[in-house]
């Protein structure tokens, strides 16, 4: 399991289109992705779970990974977040 927390900097936080694409991104890995904020956990391939977390700029999101490549999918979502 590999743990990150990160920042939004979307001037908008985590809103449709950047969760859209968030989700797109976390799709392309077979581990399981959560990401939790404010005491809420949400499947980071689930558009709905992510939009509920209602995270706004600047706010620090944990990013959970688990599986066999949960490396990849935990330092893919942080170069995510990084644009």
């Amino acid at each position: 399991m590999v743990l990150k927390e990160i920042r939004v900097l979307d001037d908008k936080g985590l809103r449709a289109a950047l969760a859209s694409l968030m989700v797109k991104k976390a799709m392309s890995y077979n581990s399981e992705i959560t990401i939790e904020y404010n005491g809420k956990k949400a499947n980071a391939k689930s558009f709905i779970n992510v939009l509920a977390l209602n995270v706004p700029q600047g706010a620090v999101v944990a990013v959970n990974a688990k599986g066999h490549d949960e490396l990849l999918a935990a330092k893919g979502l942080e170069e995510f977040f990084k644009i």
